[in-house]
């Protein structure tokens, strides 16, 4: 991989939230008046806290971090890409979530998050766990549009639809919680088959998306998701050594170009939509490798509990491992990322990508 790292190395100049904001103030052009989100864990800000699963992050010490140290349910220390990036757009500093009960429609106006921990593109994966699928996530954003008319108008409320900002991430849990743990579809797709088949629920997605009024849409890839503490971990019993499943991040990269396919024949079939490819893989992977460079001290283990394996309720406030400052680390537990590192992502994400929303 070091070739490739050479080649995507990226730069710490970036274009700061706070400065987007500034330029937004001064020309008053916010060409974007909501956030409106889909996917998993990786962005999701509380819709689990409301349904019957195992899989919650509403305790501490999740979100010690978060305004006010609350733990919100996202599966973080502090706020995600998609709270950074509703700010740097002007909106508020976080997308709430839908399914909260503390909000309602004066707060989605602006923002609206659907995702569900846990879930994928793939139904099966969202049934390992019983989360929410995405079709549902769907569903629930067919009932926010109705909400939204009701609230603002026909009118007002079609514009927010039109020029909303909707941002999807999710596909790491189809492969690592579904396909490589589960056997129903190993046996029936080879790995390569299974992109394909994904990439198909992905492209439906965003057309029905399409359909209900989004333009502006963002596709999120997988990370390297075989340096995630827990696959090191996995890797590491396995007798492989404490390093990353290379295979999972060929799998991410391979997925991650054929989505980099789908984006380019959207946006030449659907007529005045604007369809981006978020793809952070390489600065993420540069991160990991060398996180002393970014001023993090460890990216092999993770900040809460024993930062091996533990998420969800192995990772609560109980734990005497967990580390005093979550800055310091890469990844907050054994599967996500931490505030500060979501936050360097994010800020690239911006420059480099989302820059065309604005």
């Amino acid at each position: 991989m070091g070739h490739r790292q050479q080649k995507y190395r990226f730069s710490l100049i970036i274009v700061p939230s706070v400065f987007l904001m500034m330029v937004l103030m001064v020309d008053g052009s916010n060409k974007v008046p909501a956030i409106i989100v889909f996917g998993d864990s990786s962005v999701d800000s509380g819709n689990n806290n409301q349904i019957s699963t195992v899989l919650k992050s509403n305790f501490e010490p999740y979100g010690r971090d978060f305004y006010g140290g609350r733990p919100t349910g996202r599966f973080c220390n502090g706020r995600m890409s998609t709270d950074f990036i509703s700010e740097a757009f002007g909106l508020r500093p976080f997308v709430p979530a839908y399914l909260d009960p503390g909000y309602n429609i004066t707060d989605f106006a602006q923002g609206v998050n659907f995702a569900s921990a846990g879930t994928g593109y793939d139904n099966a994966t969202s049934d390992v766990l019983n989360v929410i699928p995405l079709w549902k996530e769907v569903e629930y954003f067919k009932e926010y549009q109705k909400k939204l008319k009701a609230y603002v108008g026909d009118k007002k409320a079609t514009n927010i639809i039109n020029q909303a900002l909707y941002i999807t991430s999710m596909g790491t849990n189809d492969f690592l919680e579904n396909y490589y743990t589960m056997n129903d579809r190993r046996s029936q797709y080879t790995i390569d088959q299974f992109k394909v088949f994904l990439l198909g629920i992905a492209e439906n997605f965003v057309k029905e998306l399409y359909g209900l009024g989004a333009r502006k849409i963002v596709l999120t890839g997988l990370p390297p998701m075989g340096c995630l503490p827990l696959e090191r971990t996995t890797n590491y019993f396995g007798g492989n050594g404490d390093v990353c499943m290379e295979s999972y991040n060929n799998v991410a990269l391979s997925f991650n170009a054929k989505l980099g396919v789908l984006v380019k024949k959207l946006n030449g079939e659907l007529p005045g939509a604007k369809v981006v490819l978020s793809n952070p893989y390489f600065a993420f992977l540069q991160i990991i490798k060398k996180p002393s460079a970014f001023g993090f001290e460890t990216s092999a283990t993770a900040c809460c509990a024993s930062g091996m394996f533990e998420m969800g309720y192995l990772c609560d406030r109980l734990n005497p491992f967990t580390c005093t400052d979550a800055n310091k680390y890469v990844f907050w537990d054994s599967f996500h990322p931490t505030e500060r590192t979501n936050k360097l992502l994010t800020d690239y994400v911006l420059k480099r990508v989302l820059n065309v929303f604005f």
